[in-house]
């Protein structure tokens, strides 16, 4: 199950002059964001204590990343319901099932994907910098998985 981002949005000019995403769709793929980080804590929790075989110990070492994804969904959500100054509503979506470091390392790579997509819409730069922080551990992730065990 592949993620998904809306298509494009197109921007447009408030009464100050200032460009921004409708908040609507802006809003939902916030939401969607925070949901998929709070799963992917859990889907990589399950992962991380399933690991077996060769290099499984390196790959349950590198697997611990899942504990920041609850801390950067928080973080997320708390930092744009106060920047945008509205809350946002949380769709009830199950966590993906992942059984082997290989479905791992796909599903990392989508949620780098989906945050790419999200830092091209969202305009508050703190914001931004918080996603950074977030493919930085993906991509720290994918490293120990790919290459050290």
């Amino acid at each position: 199950m592949a993620l998904q981002l809306k298509k494009k949005t197109e921007y447009s000019e408030d009464e100050k002059g200032e460009y921004s995403a409708p908040a609507a769709g802006l809003d939902g793929m916030v939401a969607s964001c925070v949901t998929e980080l709070m799963n992917a804590a859990t889907s990589f929790h399950k992962l991380h204590l399933k690991v077996t075989g060769p290099g499984s110990y390196a790959a349950h070492k590198a697997l611990q990343g899942y504990e920041k994804f609850h801390d950067f969904a928080d973080t997320i959500a708390e930092e744009y319901q106060g920047a945008a100054e509205k809350l946002l509503t949380y769709k009830e979506v199950s966590p993906r099932s992942l059984n082997s470091v290989k479905e791992g390392i796909a599903y990392l790579r989508e949620m780098k994907d989906m945050i790419d997509g999200l830092q091209e819409k969202i305009p508050y730069s703190e914001i931004i910098n918080q996603l950074d922080n977030i493919k930085s551990t993906i991509n720290s992730i994918k490293y120990k998985l790919l290459f050290l065990s």
